[in-house]
C-alpha cells in the first residue's frame, strides 16, 4: 500500500514538472531562441561577412532553426494548458513534426557542413583550400533541403493525432512507423552528421596544429609583409568561425547524444510496455531531450557573440548602429 502511495506522489510530481517545463522553459527557450536567431540572421547578412562559405551556412542554418522554434515551440507551451491543437487536428500534427523534423534535420547538417568546410580551408594541399568557395556551398545547401525533406515525407503518413499509447497525443501510429521514424531520426539527424563532425573538427584541429608547428616561419614572413587589408581581415573572420564552429560542435553533442539514446531506448522499451510509473518517466525524459533539441536550435546566436571575437561583435554593433540611425531619421 505505501509502495502504491509512493508512485502515485512520484507520477503527480513527474506530471507536474513537465507541464512546468512545457510552460515556462519553453516560453523562455522560444524567447531568447526567437530573438537569437533573428539577430544572427540579420548580423550574419551584413555585405562583408555573407560572401564567406562558412557564415553562408551559419546564416541559412540560423533561418532554419528559426522555423523549427516558431513552429515546434508553441504547442508545447499551449500542450502545458490543454490548448494544443496538434493533439486532436490531425492536419496540424503531420504538418508540424514535419516542420520541426525536417529543419532541425537540415540545421544539423548544415552544420556539418559548416565542419567540411573548415577543414578544406585549414588543408596545407592547395586543391582542398580552393573547393571551399560559396558555389560548392551552395550544391551542399540543395543537398541538405532534399535529404532532409526525403527523410522525413513518411511523416504524413506516420503521424496522428489523438493517438494514446505515446509520448504525445501527436505521435505515430503503428509499432512500424515508431520503429522507421526513430531509426531515420536516430541515424540520419544525429549520428551520422556527428560521426562526421567529430571526424572533421578533429581533422581541422590537426591541420591547424601542423600549420603551426611545421611552418612558423612562413607564417612570420606572411605577416611580415602581408598588408593590412581584405587579406588579414578574411584571415582573422576564418579564425572566428573556426572557434564558433568548434564550441557550436560542441553544444550539438551535448543535446543531440541524449536524444539518441532516448531514442534507442524507447526502441527496445516502447511506451505502454511497463507500468504506469515507468511510462510517465519515460515521458518526462522525452520531454527533456525534446527541450534539449530546441535549445541546441537556440543558442548560436549568444555562442557567436561570446565566442566570435571582436569580428561578430563588431559586426553586431555596426548592425545597431545602423537601425539606430535609421530610427533617428
Amino acid at each position: 500500500m505505501a509502495s502504491s502511495t509512493t508512485d502515485t506522489n512520484l507520477i503527480e510530481l513527474l506530471t507536474n514538472i513537465s507541464e512546468q517545463l512545457n510552460r515556462y522553459l519553453s516560453s523562455f527557450i522560444f524567447i531568447f531562441g526567437t530573438v537569437g536567431n533573428i539577430l544572427n540572421c540579420l548580423v550574419l547578412y551584413q555585405r562583408r561577412l555573407r560572401s564567406n562559405p562558412c557564415v553562408a551556412l551559419f546564416l541559412l542554418s540560423s533561418f532554419v532553426s528559426l522555423i523549427s522554434i516558431l513552429i515546434g515551440l508553441p504547442t508545447r507551451i499551449l500542450a502545458s494548458w490543454y490548448l494544443d491543437p496538434t493533439a486532436t487536428i490531425n492536419w496540424i500534427c503531420k504538418l508540424r513534426v514535419f516542420i520541426v523534423f525536417s529543419t532541425r534535420t537540415m540545421s544539423i547538417w548544415l552544420i556539418t557542413l559548416a565542419t567540411i568546410d573548415r577543414w578544406l580551408l585549414s588543408s596545407i594541399n592547395m586543391y582542398y583550400r580552393r573547393m571551399s568557395t560559396l558555389k560548392n556551398v551552395k550544391q551542399g545547401m540543395i543537398i541538405c533541403f532534399i535529404l532532409s525533406i526525403i527523410s522525413h515525407i513518411h511523416m504524413f503518413y506516420c503521424y496522428e493525432a489523438n493517438v494514446l499509447d505515446g509520448p504525445l497525443p501527436c505521435y505515430s501510429k503503428t509499432i512500424k512507423c515508431r520503429l522507421v521514424t526513430d531509426l531515420i531520426y536516430i541515424f540520419i539527424s544525429i549520428i551520422i552528421p556527428l560521426i562526421l563532425i567529430i571526424i572533421f573538427g578533429l581533422m581541422t584541429v590537426s591541420n591547424a596544429h601542423r600549420v603551426r608547428t611545421r611552418v612558423p616561419h612562413m607564417i612570420k614572413l606572411l605577416n611580415k609583409f602581408q598588408r593590412h587589408g581584405h587579406k588579414q581581415l578574411k584571415s582573422r573572420i576564418d579564425h572566428c568561425l573556426l572557434r564558433m564552429l568548434l564550441v557550436q560542435i560542441f553544444i550539438l553533442i551535448l543535446c543531440c547524444i541524449p536524444q539518441a539514446i532516448e531514442k534507442l531506448y524507447i526502441i527496445f522499451h516502447p511506451f505502454s510496455s511497463g507500468s504506469k510509473l515507468e511510462n510517465v518517466i519515460k515521458i518526462f525524459i522525452y520531454n527533456i531531450v525534446l527541450l534539449l533539441a530546441f535549445i541546441q536550435n537556440g543558442i548560436p546566436f549568444y555562442i557567436h557573440t561570446l565566442i566570435g571575437g571582436t569580428i561578430f561583435r563588431k559586426a553586431f554593433m555596426d548592425f545597431v548602429r545602423i537601425v539606430n540611425q535609421r530610427i533617428t531619421f
